[in-house]
């Protein structure tokens, strides 16, 4: 017989924080106290916004990725995201405070006509016009093309962020995308395979 827990609205994401780290070991068959406690930060808040312990296997992290990102926002600069539900799942209370917001120009006019002339896709292009908006961290939620042209603009150094978000999804180019960018040596988190973590931040 199934029973309802009885609890108050502002406790739930405790109490789900609180589950995730009671049952971790048992279903990831990794220990807690392993993880830097910044990274488990981000993996336990990945779980609670999927119910999938896999992504503690899945993520991996600059070893100065957690650090530039909060640097970032504390700083004032902006997320630069490829797609509007990416854009959705970002704390614009966490970030107000310090005068950053979330930039997502997939859905522009003039981003529509740029690709349509140009022959790329609306994520590439809504990147390279974003970039322009004192972006600290590139947070790549959806498009594979949008992560490699993230990448390339770096390389190019027409682009230098603090911090590259890249956990596309798909059958195309989503894990390459991703393996690529975990060979890089500026900070980043990404995810191995096809599956794309949330965008929570």
């Amino acid at each position: 017989m199934h029973r309802i827990t009885k609890i108050g609205p502002l406790e739930i994401e405790g109490e789900s924080f609180r589950i995730i780290e009671e049952e971790f070991t048992e279903q990831t068959g990794l220990k807690q106290e392993d993880f830097d406690p910044s990274r488990f930060a981000v993996i336990r808040r990945v779980i609670h916004a999927t119910g999938d312990f896999t992504f503690a296997h899945l993520i991996c992290f600059h070893h100065e990725a957690v650090e530039t990102g909060l640097s970032a926002i504390r700083s004032g600069k902006n997320i630069l995201t490829d797609v509007n539900m990416a854009a959705a799942g970002i704390s614009r209370s966490f970030m107000t405070p310090y005068g950053g917001k979330v930039v997502c120009k997939v859905a522009d006019t003039e981003v529509a006509d740029i690709a349509k002339y140009r022959g790329r896709t609306r994520s590439q292009t809504a990147i390279e016009v974003g970039v322009r908006e004192n972006v600290g961290i590139v947070a790549i939620g959806n498009a594979p093309t949008a992560l490699i042209t993230v990448m390339e603009l770096i390389e190019e150094g027409k682009i230098k962020p603090d911090l590259v978000v890249g956990v596309p999804v798909g059958f195309v180019n989503a894990s390459e995308s991703k393996e690529i960018l975990a060979e890089k040596d500026y900070p980043y988190i990404c995810c191995s395979g096809r599956k794309a973590e949330p965008l929570c931040l």
